[in-house]
This record gives structure tokens, sequence and C-alpha cells, in this order.
């Protein structure tokens, strides 16, 4: 893979990472952008803030376990954010 499909890869994984976290805690990303409660960019930021993770296989094994998430791991560099859009619903 070259430098950039690399990053590429990396990227749709931690956004499929978010919105799935996202969904388990019961909101729809997609839906709070198009009501306003979420601008584009912040998704943007959101998915760049959890390509720093330290532990995404953790979440993603978290993830694969399956059920409801109650709240994001101690790790997740996006719980105020998605603390803020819980909220909002």
């Amino acid at each position: 893979m070259t430098l950039v499909s690399d990053r590429t890869a990396q990227l749709r994984h931690h956004a499929a990472l978010l919105d799935d976290t996202a969904s388990r805690l019961g909101m729809d990303l997609q839906e709070a952008a198009i009501r306003g409660a979420l601008k584009f960019d912040e998704i943007s930021e959101a998915v760049l803030r959890c390509t720093h993770c330290s532990q995404p296989e953790d979440c993603a094994q978290r993830l694969q376990e399956g059920g409801a998430v109650v709240a994001t791991p101690h790790y997740c560099r996006n719980t105020a954010l998605l603390k803020r859009l819980q909220g909002v619903q």
C-alpha cells in the first residue's frame, strides 16, 4: 500500500469506530449533522482525534461484542463531544 492509501484506510477505520460508538450510544451522527447539532467540521475533527487513540483495537473489540454501550471507554478522545450530543437529543 502507498502512504496515501494507508492513511485513507486509517481514516475510514476510525470513522467507522466513531460512527459505531455513537450508534451504540443511541446517536445518529448524520442525523445530528442534518439537525444542526453537529457541524461537518466537528465530525472531521472527531475522526482525526480518534486516529490519535492509543487503543483502537480495544475499541473495535468492544464494539464487536455487541449490545448497547452506556459510556465511552476511559481512553476515548471523543467522550466530550459524544456526551454533548447525548444531551442535545
